[in-house]
């Protein structure tokens, strides 16, 4: 069987059925709460320089409102050398050095910096993690959130990666 080479995005914490585990959401238990999963992506495009990663719940919707995809995380500036992120890293990638002090994690919607696990009135929403291969590198500022992201990106994206899971 020929391998793909499909620009791809995985993750080995989240289970085959294809559902986010507790310890990645608010929800968790005990200390095992809040952890940002860890994510993989294969057959990164050719003339990558950047990639960026927007995590949306899909399916979150405004007090008596419409249905508005949530921001959870939001990172810019992955260099194309960075294949993976540790599970638990989000807001400690300076500690891994190297490559990883280059990525900024921008705001998720609560107007925090790194990654939000979900806390959700009904269970059953789809979370998407969408991986940007870009040209360049983004150039945003201080504060870096998904509207600015998405914003950046167009023009500049050589290939997507989406996993979608379900909490």
């Amino acid at each position: 069987m020929a391998e793909s080479t499909e620009f791809r995005l995985v993750s080995p914490g989240i289970d085959d059925q294809g559902r986010m585990p507790r310890k990645y959401t608010g929800e968790g238990q005990g200390s095992q709460k809040n952890i940002s999963p860890p994510l993989e992506w294969y057959n990164v495009p050719e003339g990558t320089k950047t990639l960026a990663l927007v995590v949306l719940d899909l399916d979150a919707s405004e007090p008596d409102g419409p249905i508005v995809p949530w921001a959870h995380w939001v990172m810019v500036n992955i260099p194309a050398s960075v294949n993976r992120i540790p599970e638990g890293v989000s807001g400690r990638l300076e500690e891994l050095g190297g490559d990883y002090g280059e990525i900024k994690e921008g705001n998720n919607d609560w107007k925090q910096p790194g990654w939000r696990g979900p806390v959700l009135p009904n269970h059953g929403h789809r979370f998407e993690f969408r991986v940007y291969a870009l040209d360049d590198a983004l150039r945003l500022g201080n504060k870096v959130t998904k509207e600015k992201v998405l914003e950046a990106i167009e023009g500049h994206v050589i290939g997507e990666a989406v996993l979608t899971c379900i909490f």
